[in-house]
């Protein structure tokens, strides 16, 4: 086929995974289902991504490194949430795919009521905690009584309002699975859209509405997550896909048990990765404001680039999920290793964008000499990993999409807690390497468990997971 022909088959692919059409990814070719749930996913992906990058743009247009720094602290134990997110939302891909393999369409649309249940319920619990233990959070954290009087508001804001993210996640994990990424997609586009418009009105004031400073990018996001979730609702009970949700919306507590179960690991994954991070801010901070705000603008920008990557990583687990529900577990794992070649392609491909352009990206951000060196060496260390976590990320994902979720939460703990925590505090403190010793545990920790993750993937194990 020419050059021509391929370009052109493509593009008419990148249509079809736009508009959404429904699809029988257990039967079309691998290649295809992998661009055809890829596509949607990626952009999904980098609109999350984009909610990061956009806050801590114009939050450091304050030129107030204590604000920047309010939002990385803040972000590091928002990672938490995210964590519980993330993990429901896995767990409810996994179940609703694996139910949509098997051709039993009410039971997937059972499976996402009753995730959507669950995902209230703790939001609500984590809304206490913001109104009441804000100040407190960010004290723990290593705030300075300047930052935490002046910026406290930002985080309560992003902790009352933190069933946006639990909901945004998890319906999308449930479009994921039943393979309507194009909706999850629009939702985040949405809510992104949003976000940029009201970001520069709530932070700095326009017309009626005052200056909020670093709490106005929490009420802008609040307001742009919140829209896209009622966006998410309106497809669930009156949009065309496979899920509807108009009468399966009785609770059942065997359903939600087994998708607790589930997606315990999922979550455990994410927690005992989240947690770390704070581990990291905490040792960051005693370096100084400028280091954490340093770290705080590349981690956005690295994000930024990862959750694309991890948009690939949510296909391959949409397709192990409904390959396995289908009865065709060699086919699902032949789309995980596809699956990750194409994620290494597109990782070396930001790694190199890193090396060679890590100032100007930083420099976005800041003017200040020492968040700018922090910044940018913080890139480019941790940029060295994206090799291995290519296949590290759609390898751990397929374990998940398969319903084995104690593999990679056992993987994770060594990964984070026996490696990279120890490691980034004798580096920085006992080693004297300082912020750099930090910045080189991860790469190094995220590479030893892609690593892992492989080997014990190639044993086939997960093939026999029941759900």
């Amino acid at each position: 086929m020419s050059v021509s022909k391929k370009l052109n088959s493509f593009f008419r692919l990148f249509k079809q995974a736009l508009r959404g059409d429904t699809q029988d990814y257990t039967s079309i070719s691998i290649d295809k289902a992998i661009v055809l749930l890829s596509i949607p996913m990626i952009l999904e992906m980098a609109m999350e991504s984009l909610f990061a990058v956009v806050d801590v743009y114009y939050v450091s247009r304050l030129n107030d490194n204590d604000a920047v720094a309010t939002v990385g602290l803040t972000e590091s134990v928002l990672t938490l949430i995210y964590s519980l997110a993330m993990g429901l939302s896995m767990g409810a891909t996994a179940m609703v795919a694996r139910r949509v393999g098997e051709k039993d369409i009410k039971a997937a649309q059972v499976a996402a009521m009753q995730a959507i249940y669950i995902g209230v319920g703790i939001s609500l619990l984590i809304s206490i905690v913001g109104i009441f233990f804000s100040e407190d959070i960010l004290r723990v954290m290593g705030a300075s009584e300047s930052l935490i009087q002046n910026n406290s508001g930002y985080t309560r804001w992003m902790f009352t309002g933190n069933i946006t993210i639990m909901l945004l996640f998890l319906i999308n994990g449930v479009f994921r699975g039943a393979g309507d990424a194009s909706i999850a997609m629009r939702a985040l586009l949405l809510a992104n859209g949003l976000n940029i418009m009201l970001d520069p009105v709530f932070i700095f004031g326009i017309g009626p509405i005052p200056a909020y400073g670093v709490e106005g990018a929490a009420i802008a996001t609040n307001i742009g997550r919140g829209i896209g979730v009622l966006f998410q609702l309106y497809h669930l009970f009156n949009g065309k896909g496979l899920i509807k949700l108009r009468t399966n919306i009785a609770v059942m507590w065997d359903i939600i048990w087994r998708l607790i179960k589930v997606s315990a690991g999922g979550t455990g994954q994410f927690l005992i990765g989240s947690a770390s991070w704070i581990f990291l801010v905490r040792i960051l901070s005693d370096f100084g404001s400028e280091a954490v705000a340093g770290y705080t603008i590349a981690i956005r920008v690295i994000v930024f680039a990862i959750l694309p990557a991890w948009g690939m990583a949510n296909a391959a687990a949409t397709l192990v999920g409904q390959n396995l529900g289908a009865g065709h577990p060699e086919r699902a794992e032949k789309s995980v290793w596809r699956t990750a070649f194409f994620n290494m392609l597109f990782l070396a491909f930001i790694t190199v964008i890193f090396f060679s352009m890590a100032e100007p990206i930083i420099e976005l951000f800041s003017t200040d000499a020492l968040v700018l060196k922090n910044g940018i060496q913080c890139l480019k260390i941790v940029s060295v990993g994206y090799i291995f976590y290519a296949y590290g990320m759609v390898v751990g994902q397929s374990f998940n999409g398969a319903g084995d979720t104690r593999t990679p939460t056992v993987i994770s703990f060594f990964g984070f807690w026996v490696i990279q925590i120890p490691m980034a505090y004798a580096l920085a403190n006992w080693l004297g390497a300082g912020t750099t010793g930090v910045f080189s545990a991860i790469p190094i920790a995220e590479s030893l468990m892609a690593v892992a993750s492989i080997l014990i993937f190639r044993q086939g194990k997960w093939k026999t997971t029941k759900i």
